[in-house]
This record gives C-alpha cells, structure tokens and sequence, in this order.
C-alpha cells in the first residue's frame, strides 16, 4: 500500500517587496488568490492532509481561504523555511509522503509534482531543480564526480566557483515524513542568514546515503516565485499566454493572442471566435462557432454552438442557447436563461430572466424577475418594475406578445398568449389572450397656448 501523500504548503512570509497591506501569497495571479492555485493544485494530486504554515497576515489568509479540508499551522515567528516546516509535522502521520510547496509559487503543475513525488522511497527523496541562464539568488545544487546531488548551498553562502553553478533549487521537494521528522530538529541557523534552511536536510540525506532524485519542471515559470509586483506581472502575462496557445491548439481564432485573460476554466468548442480584451471569470464553456466581439467580460456562463456576443457585452451566470445574440452593449446577470435563437440587445439588462426561443429584447431596456415565452418582442424602453422595495415579484408574457415601447410592467402581472400592449403604458392589471391593452392618459392639444416668456 503507497504512503498517504500530505502537502505542506509554506505561506508565512510577509512579502515586504510587494509594498502592500496585502499578504503576498492572496496576491492574484488569472484572478485568483496565488496561495488557492496552490491548494487547488494539491488537490488535485489526491492529498489526504493539506497543511498550510501562515505568520504574516494569518487572520487575513485565513479569512479569504475558507477551506474545511486546510489544517493551518502557525508560524509566529520567520525562521527560516525549516522552521517552518517543522510548524506543519506534528499534524503529518510517520508513514506519510511529505510534498513541500510554497504559497508564492502559484503555477507548477500537477503533472510535475507526480512525477517528484514517485521518486520517493524509503532510500530516496524528490528534489524538484531547474537550469537558468541566470541563476543568481538562488541555492546552487551541488554534484559529487559520479553526478550525484550532495547539498544545496544558498546564495550568500557560496563560494566563487559553486556561483557558476546554473542547476538552481525550486524549493519543492518530496520526503517520507519519519525521514523528515529526524532531520529537522538537527538543522542549525549558523549561516549568513541565520535561519534554519529546509534545504540542509540533502546533505544530511545525502550523509546517511539516501540517494536525492531529481525531478525537473517542463518551464521555469512553472517554479517561478513571485517576491514583487514586477515578477507577478510577468507570470500574469506568461499564464495568459499559455492559454491563448491551449484555446488556439483547440480550435479558437483570437483576434490578438496578446489581449484576452482567462481568470478561472474556460472550455470551447472549435471555430470560437474570440476579438481583443475579452476577459473569461469562474468557469465558462463556449460552444462550436461561438463568437465573441471585442470587450466583452463572461463570468460562470454557459454558451451553446452558435451564439453571437457583439461588443462590450456583460454575461454573468447566465445560460445562453443555440443560436441566441447578446448586445452590443448588453447586461446579462445571474439567472438569465436565453432559448434559441433569442435575442437581448443594445442597452438592455436582464436579471433572472428567462426568455423564450425567438424572442425579442432589442434595446433600452430592464426585464428582471421575469419568463417571457416564445416570439415575444419587448419594445425598446421597456421596464419590469419588479421591486416594492422589500420583495420582488415575477413578471409573465404569453408566446408571441407584443409590448409597445416605453412600458412599465408593474409586477406581479402576467400577460398572456398573443396579448398586445400599445407604447407608452403602464401595465398594473393581468391581460388576457388576444386583448389589447392601453393604459395611458389621454393626450390633449390645446389651441392657441403660449410659451412662458423670461422676465425682462
């Protein structure tokens, strides 16, 4: 039977290079909370415990992060990542597999942990390194003569030649925990920084001859730390790129590659056509020969084959069928369910509202709290006053009505089947099938009036 994998994840530092109120790690990287990525990730690699060692701004990670399946672990004072660590082990059983990550290192993928986490045996332990062009700032991961991993030195602790060294380490890693539970409690803080390094426990494997695997990551950016605003743009930016190429590998045509964000999952059919700034929040699907205009912002929507989303367009928690068109300039919120081929256009907000195959909200108007059947057409100007100030009330229209421009439809009222109401009327009052109903004052032409005149 294979260890029961617990995750640590270290998020205690203060992240003063940020020059925020903010702890780093609820900085946001595709909208998202840096330290959540984490977590989600850890998830995602099936772990049976989840610790996660906070000190900076604890009550404020802990109040963003509402997680049940979290064990929190407190470090009140910053001593290094060993401290750390040690923080977290007393709540991780002796036959447990220990992957240790970081809350400021957002993007590494769950693939590459599996495959550090699989190097570890009872005679081995996983070291996740990474080459770099540029690796000054990091601890150099030193090899003996046969090419076996021996220590990890620190930046400032380096002599001339081990800075020359372009193997650097990520800081993640993968031990059993009884190995784990032996070693800390031997690190001392005699070193430039004065802290106690997780990574001294290499060369004490290394010393009782427990070989150190090495796992390497497909990207960099994969293990790239985030220590100001500067690197959590650029890993913003490569993110973002990375999903353009996934969404053009899977069948979308993006205006620019360079201006869409993905904040959240985003699932597409093929021949998506996708135009600039458009910024995809929570968890939308797109489907075949969807089209999306410029500017437009969906958050947790559904779009089936062939919807058309003109410019500047807002769609929240919506459901929008076969063939149906939003905006330009349209306001679709929570609750909204378009049929097929329905159409909400420019200037027009919808708010649980669901609107029947074919039909029509062309312009200028606010239909909430509302089910419209099929081939209604609402004139533009149209208003569903569903609000009494303390509770809301449903509005109802029959297949095929026809509501003249400018009316207010004061709920609850329903409107039923082939039912026609003139412009400018203000609807209190149930109408029945076939009826037309007007309910405005009269209009009256006075002879001969005379405009005021401004006093002299």
């Amino acid at each position: 039977m294979s260890a029961p994998l617990h995750v640590i994840i270290l998020a205690a530092g203060q992240g003063s290079r940020m020059k925020s109120s903010l702890p780093k790690v609820l900085h946001r990287v595709a909208g998202k909370p840096m330290l959540h990525h984490v977590m989600d990730t850890s998830r995602a690699l099936g772990a049976a415990g989840l610790h996660c060692v906070i000190g900076h701004g604890a009550d404020q990670v802990r109040a963003i992060t509402p997680a049940e399946d979290v064990h929190w672990a407190l470090q009140e004072q910053q001593l290094g990542t060993g401290h750390a660590v040690a923080q977290a082990l007393p709540g991780v059983p002796d036959n447990a597999t220990v992957l240790v990550l970081y809350g400021d290192v957002p993007l590494t993928n769950a693939e590459t942990l599996v495959a550090l986490v699989s190097r570890v045996h009872d005679t081995s332990l996983g070291l996740l390194t990474v080459d770099l062009a540029n690796p000054d700032g990091y601890g150099r991961i030193v090899r003996d003569h046969h090419g076996k991993v021996t220590a990890i030195v620190e930046q400032k602790d380096a002599s001339d030649d081990q800075k020359t060294i372009g193997e650097v380490n990520t800081g993640i890693l993968a031990v059993s925990a009884s190995h784990l539970k032996r070693w800390l409690p031997q690190l001392s803080n005699s070193n430039a920084q004065g802290e106690y390094y997780l990574t001294d426990i290499i060369a004490m494997a290394a010393g009782e001859g427990i070989t150190i695997e090495v796992a390497q990551p497909a990207t960099e950016q994969e293990v790239q730390g985030v220590n100001n605003r500067i690197q959590l743009a650029e890993l913003e930016r490569w993110f973002q790129r990375s999903e353009a190429q996934r969404l053009m590998t899977e069948g979308a045509s993006l205006a620019d590659p360079a201006r869409i964000d993905v904040r959240g999952s985003l699932s597409i059919g093929q021949d998506v056509l996708i135009d600039v700034n458009v910024v995809f929040e929570g968890r939308v699907t797109l489907g075949n020969n969807v089209s999306i205009g410029p500017n437009c912002v969906l958050r947790d929507a559904d779009l089936a084959d062939g919807v058309v989303v003109h410019a500047n367009s807002i769609i929240e928690g919506a459901q929008i069928h076969q063939s149906a068109q939003v905006g330009p300039f349209a306001r679709l919120r929570p609750g909204t369910v378009l049929e097929a081929g329905a159409k909400v256009g420019n200037f027009v907000e919808t708010k649980k509202a669901h609107v029947g195959a074919g039909s029509k909200i062309n312009h200028l108007s606010y239909v909430g709290d509302a089910t419209l059947g099929e081939d209604v057409n609402v004139g533009a100007g149209t208003i569903t006053c569903n609000y009494d100030g303390v509770n809301k009330f449903q509005t109802v229209l029959g297949d095929r009505v026809f509501v003249g421009s400018n009316t207010a439809l004061v709920a609850p009222v329903t409107v039923a089947a082939d039912a026609v109401i003139g412009a400018g009327s203000t609807i209190t009052r149930d109408i029945e099938a076939n009826d037309l109903a007007v309910a405005r004052g009269k209009q009256r032409n006075i002879k001969g009036w005379q405009r005021p005149q401004k006093n002299s």
